[in-house]
């Protein structure tokens, strides 16, 4: 039988399930509550208690976000990207990424040295690990210095 979001405490418990699970943003966390039947009428009073409260942070969601992706190796230009498709305020992923504290550069060698761990012999060889790492998230740069087997500091 689904729970049915029709007073505030219903939807305030709703959140605080969803919260509980993971760290959400503001807007995600709108989204899962109308999805689950929520009036848009008692979504935003529970959402601004939660801030009041502390319980629901932007900040936190960014840092968790961040983290989350860089350790499942994706880089700086995905991370961000992702979080703008999200609704979050472009400033706010900046400063998240500035403040995450990892190393892109080292981890775009890790990345690469799992899935190939050795330069490229061609250029067809060089595209492919090129469009990886591109797609991963990581500047073209830093990837171009890699695959030609020069420093990334």
């Amino acid at each position: 039988m689904p729970v049915v979001l029709d007073s505030p405490a219903a939807v305030r418990r709703a959140a605080m399930d969803l919260l509980a699970r993971r760290e959400h943003g503001r807007i995600e966390l709108s989204r899962k509550l109308r999805s689950r039947g929520a009036p848009a009428e008692l979504i935003e009073p529970a959402l601004e208690r939660l801030a009041d409260e502390g319980l629901l942070s932007e900040a936190r969601y960014l840092e968790s976000f961040v983290r989350m992706r860089a350790n499942a190796g994706y880089g700086p230009l995905r991370i961000r990207e992702e979080l703008t498709q999200r609704g979050l305020d472009r400033e706010d992923i900046e400063q998240a990424l500035r403040d995450s504290g990892f190393d892109w550069n080292a981890q775009l060698h890790e990345v690469w040295l799992r899935k190939f761990g050795e330069l490229p012999g061609d250029q067809r060889e060089r595209a492919r690990q090129g469009r990886f790492l591109s797609y991963r998230g990581y500047p073209l740069d830093l990837i171009g210095r890699l695959l030609r087997g020069a420093s990334l500091d």
